[in-house]
């Protein structure tokens, strides 16, 4: 598996906002327990302490299918922190071992799961949350570990480790 980040996506600490819409950043420091200056609110609040899902990542390959389904998203919409380019979700599989730019090791751990949260993104609401979390089923994003900090930035390479 080879491919890039297109882009980095974090969000801040907004009192009473979850991590859904995450803005595009040029760069991050990716720490053990991941983007500093990104705040997840299911993280911190109910997975303290939880180092398996410090960074989120989203191939951009399956936001296109879903736009070809008629979801209207956009990176950053679903909360990774790496929209990859040039990879696919199935070869984002737990336990490989991914090396981002120069210094940074990420261990795929689990896919994320669809969550009821996903009715704050305009174009979900509720009237179609019982619809889209059937959607993102298996596409919601595959979250990893960190193994080696650093920088990453975007454009930078994504490569699979043996």
């Amino acid at each position: 598996m080879h491919g890039m980040v297109l882009r980095i996506n974090e969000k801040g600490s907004v009192e009473g906002q979850r991590g859904l819409h995450k803005l595009l950043v040029e760069n991050a420091l990716v720490t053990r327990t991941g983007l500093m200056g990104d705040f997840n609110r299911h993280r911190t609040e109910r997975k303290p302490g939880n180092l398996d899902q410090a960074v989120l990542i989203m191939p951009f390959e399956t936001i296109k299918e879903l736009n070809k389904e008629g979801w209207p998203i956009q990176p950053g919409d679903l909360g990774e922190n790496i929209t990859s380019s040039g990879i696919f979700y199935e070869d984002l599989r737990p336990g490989t071992l991914l090396s981002v730019g120069a210094f940074v090791k990420l261990r795929l751990e689990k896919q994320c799961t669809p969550c009821g949260f996903l009715v704050e993104l305009p174009y979900v609401g509720k009237e179609k949350l019982t619809e889209f979390l059937r959607v993102m089923k298996d596409r919601r994003g595959v979250y990893a570990s960190v193994v080696s900090e650093g920088t990453v930035e975007v454009a930078d390479a994504i490569v699979e480790l043996e």
